[in-house]
């Protein structure tokens, strides 16, 4: 509502109410909610199940006004199959969604610590069917969404609950597990009537993220066949990360002599201070009131700042959105972006402590893409966990880059640019799957196919 009464919107010109909401809404503030996934035990039964949990499914008209809870649904590839969709539509997918995110670790430099070997248990198995995620702004109205949806569970036999993660703001004020500010700078996509937050960029084609829609190099990317049931949806990305926010204080204090000193450099590997603010907008201090001001906090590119040294080239920010930054392999940003609804799960670890606890905490990154499977392919392999792009060699994000305690991380200063080394992996990953996020009127058509 904030926003909508500050910004005029632009035109609507996408299908808004077949399209699932969790696509354009913003979470809440705080934000509460549940990711279910649920095993297919009989079509049948399962056909019911989405008939009757269709029409809870929020569509995306009037996606700024967030105040409601909202619930949705996607399906894996092997999902889908027990569904019994057609033999010709389940051919029509692309082979890494068939395949599915384990089969493909190697491309998406999965590895090591990150390997699906290592990965929880319910990830390590084709029982995951069918994922329902709902977010609210309190526990009373996530609550009275589950008990409606539990509801409708329990009445389907032939659909079995098999994993409940349930998620929740870390830090009031919407911050993460490290105490950064979250869920800035997404995309705005065209015709969704987004308003244009950052004046330097413009809102990117609607079908590098919904299908049946023009993409940024003026055609259409392939879709599942028909394409009545293709139309309106997305492909999504789902990762678990464990943050090891511990490793991340101690490597600071070990880094860095003064708290100022300490924060700073947080900020350098981020690209943005705790609060939010970017560092090429305030360099020298943590600036809370532009960080928390959604109007500023991400209207700015990199022109004035090319040597990276305001925000270095191999900070998460700049790496995850280069924006207008010179690089030494040229590559078009706008068909790199996904939209992220990443939220955060376990307590929260005491301020400033190097102290691991042993409990789980960290993000379900939940990402959408027209076409997810090759881009987060590019990301992790080219833009997280590789550096040639910014001529780095081989230096690696130093917030979800796979680092292993040999990472480098490169501070661009005069009269020599500073270095870090010894650099530990912060989040690892801990399991993760590819899903397929029909339009509302494709689950119709699933449940009587």
């Amino acid at each position: 509502m904030f926003l909508k009464k500050l910004f005029k919107r632009t035109a609507e010109k996408i299908d808004l109410q077949d399209i699932q909401a969790i696509m354009l809404r913003d979470r809440p503030l705080p934000y509460h909610g549940v990711n279910v996934f649920l095993e297919i035990l009989d079509t049948v039964s399962a056909k019911a199940f989405l008939k009757e949990i269709v029409p809870y499914v929020t569509n995306a008209k009037n996606w700024w006004d967030n105040d409601d809870a909202w619930l949705a649904i996607a399906f894996t590839y092997e999902g889908l199959k027990k569904l019994g969709l057609p033999h010709s539509t389940m051919e029509s997918f692309p082979d890494a969604f068939k395949k599915g995110m384990a089969a493909h670790s190697e491309k998406l430099m999965d590895i090591n610590e990150n390997a699906p070997e290592k990965w929880d248990a319910v990830f390590k198995t084709k029982g995951n069917h069918i994922a329902v995620s709902i977010f609210a702004k309190d526990m009373d109205d996530l609550n009275s969404k589950k008990v409606l949806a539990l509801r409708v569970l329990k009445k389907h036999k032939g659909v079995k609950l098999r994993f409940q993660a349930d998620f929740d703001t870390p830090i009031e004020g919407n911050f993460n597990h490290f105490g950064f500010r979250d869920g800035i700078s997404n995309p705005e996509i065209e015709g969704s009537g987004a308003v244009q937050l950052n004046s330097k960029e413009r809102p990117i084609k609607a079908g590098e993220f919904i299908m049946g829609y023009v993409n940024e190099a003026g055609n259409h990317y392939p879709m599942p066949q028909p394409m009545e049931f293709a139309k309106n949806g997305t492909f999504v990305i789902f990762r678990k990360y464990h943050s090891h926010v511990a490793a991340f204080n101690k490597y600071l204090i070990q880094q860095a002599k003064s708290k100022d000193e300490q924060e700073l450099l947080a900020a350098k590997m981020v690209g943005r201070w705790r609060s939010g603010a970017p560092l090429n907008m305030c360099p020298f201090k943590d600036n809370a009131a532009l960080g928390a001001d959604t109007r500023k906090n991400n209207d700015f590119d990199f022109s004035n700042d090319q040597n990276g040294k305001l925000v270095p080239y191999s900070s998460h920010m700049r790496r995850m959105n280069p924006r207008d930054s010179k690089m030494a392999v040229m590559s078009d940003v706008n068909l790199h972006r996904i939209i992220r609804k990443g939220v955060g799960y376990g307590p929260v670890l005491p301020n400033g402590s190097t102290n691991d606890d042993g409990k789980e905490r960290g993000l379900y990154f939940i990402a959408f893409s027209a076409k997810a499977m090759e881009t987060l392919e590019f990301l992790q392999k080219e833009w997280v966990n590789n550096g040639n792009f910014v001529s780095l060699k081989n230096e690696k994000d130093p917030m979800i880059g796979l680092n292993e305690g040999k990472g480098t991380f490169t501070m661009p200063a005069d009269p020599l640019p500073k270095r870090y080394i010894g650099m530990p992996t912060f989040n690892t990953l801990k399991g993760g799957m590819y899903l397929f996020m029909p339009g509302i009127r494709a689950i119709k058509w699933m449940s009587e196919a």
